[in-house]
């Protein structure tokens, strides 16, 4: 019988390098697109053994409609696109086997966008395509994600 103690140790193996990225990043609204780039996110942290994060934004802007009553419609709309999100991580994601987590900001989506990304690191970011017309003209989320030259930017239509 042999004493382990007395064993020379050895180092803890270096962990494994990935290939492909470590941490994705995806913005989400609640939109058909958005919950598209969702999904195509979690599979590929699924396949990629990934770390998914997942960004809901609030956005507080929408809230001053000069419509009396449409603050509190907005609010519930919004607290009812977070309660979808949370409840289809805990449903469909989380019984893929991924590692996810929900972040939830207020703001304008590309500057709370970065704000996470700054946080997490990510390797890949993933967004859905906008469908508003306004966007075609100023530039989507997705553009200037694409511009900030970050990271590598997927965009599901």
């Amino acid at each position: 019988m042999t004493d382990d103690s007395l064993l020379p140790r050895t180092k803890a193996a270096p962990e494994r390098c990935k290939d492909g990225p470590a941490t994705i990043l995806v913005g989400v609204d609640g939109s058909t697109s958005s919950l598209r780039a969702a999904a195509y996110a979690a599979g590929m942290a699924r396949r990629q053994r990934s770390r998914l994060v997942a960004v809901y934004v609030r956005q507080p802007g929408a809230y001053a409609v000069p419509v009396p009553g449409a603050t509190g419609t907005v609010l519930a709309a919004q607290d009812l696109v977070e309660q979808e999100l949370r409840s289809a991580i805990e449903h469909r994601v989380v019984a893929l086997d991924v590692d996810v987590q929900l972040v939830v900001r207020s703001g304008e989506p590309y500057t709370e966008l970065l704000d996470v990304a700054e946080e997490v690191h990510p390797d890949a970011v993933i967004v859905g395509r906008s469908s508003k017309m306004l966007h075609r003209i100023a530039g989507s989320l997705a553009v200037k994600l694409t511009r900030c030259g970050r990271w590598p930017v997927t965009v599901v239509p």
